[in-house]
């Protein structure tokens, strides 16, 4: 009775992120747009110099088709996924991520990031990576951002892998989904920061 229960909730609460189908030709604006805000404390000025090979370039991360769209996803059951409904991120989750761990590495630590686009000034360390889920999960009542990340020297000498994850309360609709991603986001990027300001050192 119990499972039956959980089932029927869980079917309920998809019902209630309603419009969660992804938005076809004509439809109409989302009344949300979300983008990702570095909540680590930002320094009065930045000026820093690093050694050869201690610069930081953080890539895109890797996405899975369900979060190669601007929509943000509800994992309703592990093989069923809508989205949330009235709420539009400003990018893709992938480049929203790589923008706010790049900056929180750059306000986090005393390291020297890079665009990816400069990577010929020193290859340095590379954080590249999967992020797994970015998104709502519909039997937990909670929204979870998972990222697989992957550190390496330049040429390949000396590579980590970590995984990073958190969760934030939310009930499904975009007033609270919104802040409860930018907040797991965060969490996330900060963790992230940390390993990367620890390595090599």
């Amino acid at each position: 009775m119990r499972v039956l229960l959980k089932a029927a909730s869980v079917i309920a609460l998809a019902s209630a992120v309603g419009g969660c189908a992804l938005m076809g030709g004509g439809a109409k604006a989302p009344a949300s747009l979300v983008t990702l805000t570095p909540e680590a404390q930002e320094p009065s000025q930045i000026a820093r110099t690093a050694a050869a090979g201690q610069s930081v370039t953080i890539a895109n991360p890797t996405v899975g088709r369900e979060l190669s769209t601007v929509r943000v996803p509800v994992q309703v059951t592990p093989a069923h996924v809508q989205y949330v409904a009235n709420l539009q991120l400003v990018d893709t989750p992938s480049r929203l991520f790589a923008d706010l761990v790049a900056e929180t590495v750059r306000r986090a630590t005393n390291r020297v990031v890079l665009d990816a686009n400069q990577t010929n000034l020193d290859p340095g360390l590379l954080v590249s990576g999967e992020l797994q889920r970015f998104g709502y999960d519909a039997a937990t009542g909670q929204v979870v951002v998972t990222y697989d990340g992957s550190l390496s020297t330049a040429g390949g000498s000396r590579v980590e892998t970590r995984r990073f994850t958190a969760t934030v309360p939310a009930d499904g609709t975009s007033a609270t989904v919104g802040y409860a991603l930018n907040r797991a986001a965060n969490q996330v990027a900060l963790d992230v920061a940390r390993w990367v300001g620890n390595s090599g050192r």
